[in-house]
């Protein structure tokens, strides 16, 4: 890290860095903590000038200012660095830290705007993510997330051609499986374990966001990928936002349609092959 880092970071946090730990995490930048002369400590995240570190603080900032989502403060944000509030955790997602999460998303995607988008577009994975604002959710879902990310892939040479195309057929028919919700949801967008802290079996907060409104399920499935949320988490959440029916059976495969395509553009690999089931599954 250079002096000029070392001297951004001392000016954000109003003290001296005395040691820097490298912590995990961090898909566009390196993650430190910075112990500082007086006692505190911080996190900082570095990266390159076009890293878009400024985004990322924007986004915490705007979870922080239109929702109670626990979200770590901003000290700095510039494109190549990020100062933010260091949140001590311990332990993982047991039962009670699922159920407090569940509480949490509930709350969080009880706050609404008139359309799916948001005001900027955002990042997802360090990956540009469009949010014009656009009054129906199937043409948000299809324009700016699974053809536009679909797109990224195949320009890069990791989602070939005819998988496109299979992707474009079923774009063309999303009426068939996705009704427009009640209101766009204000979500976190990127919910996958790594970006959820906890602390004695309660969420201390979520981490590297992906924020936009649009269907709340789109959340809610992206949970389920990696494993991140289980029974626990979803009983609970059932209990304050009740899902409709064909989440599980099918909404949910869709949805996260979305993801696997941003990890066929970063990762390629067997990422496709995910891919292509849930098109079959779909009959495209």
């Amino acid at each position: 890290m250079n002096e000029r880092v070392k001297q951004a970071i001392a000016a954000a946090a109003g003290d001296t860095p005395v040691r820097l730990s490298a912590m995990g995490g961090g898909c566009i930048g390196d993650v430190y903590r910075v112990d500082l002369a007086g006692g505190g400590s911080v996190v900082a995240k570095v990266g390159d000038a076009d890293a878009g570190l400024d985004i990322e603080g924007y986004m915490l900032a705007y979870l922080a200012a239109h929702s109670r989502l626990p979200v770590p403060d901003v000290l700095h944000a510039a494109p190549d660095l990020l100062v933010m509030s260091l949140i001590d955790t311990s332990g993982g997602l047991n039962t009670a830290a699922q159920e407090h999460a569940a509480e949490l998303l509930a709350d969080l995607h009880g706050v609404t705007a008139e359309n799916h988008g948001l005001e900027r577009a955002t990042l997802i994975g360090g990956l540009h993510q469009p949010n014009p604002w656009t009054a129906s959710w199937r043409d948000f879902f299809r324009d700016q997330r699974i053809l536009y990310m679909a797109g990224l892939a195949r320009d890069a040479g990791r989602l070939p051609g005819r998988v496109y195309d299979r992707v474009e057929t079923l774009a063309a028919r999303l009426d068939r499986w996705i009704d427009e919700p009640a209101a766009p949801s204000l979500m976190h967008g990127d919910m996958w374990t790594g970006n959820v802290l906890c602390a004695q079996g309660r969420i201390a907060g979520f981490v590297d966001p992906a924020v936009y409104y649009g269907d709340a399920e789109i959340e809610l499935a992206f949970s389920t990928l990696f494993g991140t949320f289980g029974d626990p988490f979803f009983r609970r959440y059932h209990e304050l936002r009740p899902l409709a029916p064909g989440f599980f059976e099918q909404r949910r495969d869709l949805y996260n349609l979305y993801p696997l395509l941003v990890h066929v553009r970063l990762f390629g690999g067997s990422y496709l092959g995910s891919v292509e089931r849930t098109l079959s599954r779909f009959g495209c």
